[in-house]
């Protein structure tokens, strides 16, 4: 499944609620909001587009406004107001001194203005303050970070829904529909775990570990347990999509990925799995694996009716569903103007054949006839059956949907000749043939004489 990641807009806009994702959380004006920005800008980071690697605080402080007043889409770049007017150092001057100063970070600035200027035009001016501004801007002038121990402390948030935590465990092996009923496959377990209360807002068995297997599971914690104020996951592909920084983004949600080869800090989801390891996993029987659904019956009856009413020694002897009550009444509902269904699926690009079709998943599905040789947008949701019906933009506009393939049906559906298309509007209709009579009298006729 290929997601449609080519809008480098979209990458921008990310990445800038990836910075003010935190501030979100602390209240307006506050001194823990300030500091939350302070330290980002103080920080250097990866921007998509571009050499720099520092973002101003100012800055920081603008999109945060943005986004309090039009959400995710305000974030997104807009046009320079300034294209096409020179400015203090023409962009071709500041990427010649940028690499220079990447090639030989030792040198100092006006040791890079003498290099420079071998190659810039005498007219231009390269003063020292501006080149050194430029430095420092990219982050060039900035220190190496000691490489210390790492200062490492037991976390915890005081209210459910601050911050949930997902991994994936693996699981037992299940049977498999179909045919071929005698064959198993592995299975995997997806979780989700309320850091505050230790509740479980949703956990599945599925038969993959990947993008397409995990957003149907988070969308069903939302529907069950409404809003984190913060998602914690791993660094796995099936956590990297884009598609799930776009929901969280939306929903304003903070995406939070834990340090690579870092697994200290998911310690309370790994107790969890070991609960499963421990008390689930030995009791299940023939017919709890014989089918992925029976397995997640089963898992589901233990969730709700063991774990979450079990007393839990780190909440002071409460279980995690009294701990959750206690705090409901905080947790950030789904509003009714949000579509869950429609923002979950993927976008997947496709161009369509001349027979109609597009592949999706080995799976032919057919579009209008109006689409030939057209590149479309599928919203695909990968937890519906494919029998399913999927919508299709064209141009970022509804068009139509695309329906399952059935290569019987389509031999019992006539084809319209070219003939019996209705004329174009604007087009004159053809004149219809001469007969060889007409031709004759055509080619008898004499030529008129010019005066």
């Amino acid at each position: 499944m290929s997601e449609d990641n080519q809008d480098p807009r979209r990458a921008v806009a990310l990445f800038r609620y990836s910075l003010i994702a935190e501030a979100l959380s602390a209240p307006p004006g506050s001194a823990e909001r300030r500091q939350l920005l302070r330290a980002k800008a103080q920080r250097a980071h990866k921007i998509p587009g571009s050499r720099r690697t520092r973002v101003a605080l100012e800055t920081l402080r603008d999109w945060l406004a943005n986004y309090e007043r039009g959400g995710f889409e305000a974030l997104y770049p807009k046009p320079r107001k300034d294209r096409g007017r020179a400015r203090r150092l023409p962009p071709e001057v500041a990427e010649l001194l940028l690499q220079i100063k990447e090639r030989a970070p030792q040198l100092s600035v006006r040791a890079v203005i003498g290099q420079a200027r071998q190659q810039v035009p005498p007219e231009v001016r390269l003063a020292p303050s501006s080149v050194h501004r430029l430095f420092q801007r990219e982050g060039l002038l900035q220190a190496a970070e000691p490489s210390g121990s790492k200062d490492r402390r037991r976390f915890s948030y005081r209210h459910g829904g601050e911050l949930w935590m997902s991994d994936v465990m693996h699981g037992p092996k299940v049977g498999c529909a179909g045919s071929d009923r005698r064959r198993r496959a592995k299975s995997y377990l997806i979780a989700f775990l309320d850091d505050a209360t230790r509740l479980v807002p949703h956990a599945a068995f599925t038969l993959a570990e990947n993008a397409a297997t995990f957003l149907p599971v988070f969308k069903q914690a939302l529907r069950k347990r409404g809003l984190p104020t913060r998602l914690y996951v791993d660094n796995g592909s099936n956590y990297r999509c884009q598609q799930l920084a776009v929901i969280c983004a939306t929903l304003g949600i903070q995406l939070i990925h834990a340090r690579p080869y870092k697994p200290e800090g998911k310690g309370k989801i790994e107790r969890f799995f070991r609960t499963c390891r421990l008390q689930l996993l030995p009791a299940l029987n023939d017919a709890d694996t014989r089918s992925l659904d029976a397995l997640n019956a089963r898992l589901a009856a233990w969730v709700e009716s063991e774990y979450h009413l079990s007393p839990h020694r780190s909440l002071d002897g409460d279980t995690p569903l009294q701990r959750w009550a206690k705090g409901a009444a905080n947790i950030r509902q789904i509003t009714p103007q949000t579509d869950l269904d429609t923002l979950f699926r993927f976008r997947l690009k496709r161009r369509v054949n001349k027979d109609r079709t597009v592949s999706l998943n080995a799976t032919l599905y057919e579009v209008d006839a109006a689409l030939v040789g057209e590149n479309i947008i599928l919203l695909h949701d990968p937890s519906l059956p494919r029998q399913r019906p999927i919508p299709v933009l064209h141009a970022g506009r509804p068009a139509g949907q695309a329906t399952l393939l059935d290569a019987y049906a389509n031999t019992r559906v006539r084809r319209t000749r070219a003939s019996e298309r209705p004329a174009q509007p604007d087009r004159p209709a053809p004149h219809p043939p001469k007969s060889p009579l007409q031709l004759r009298d055509l080619r008898a006729r004499p030529e008129p004489e010019n005066d």
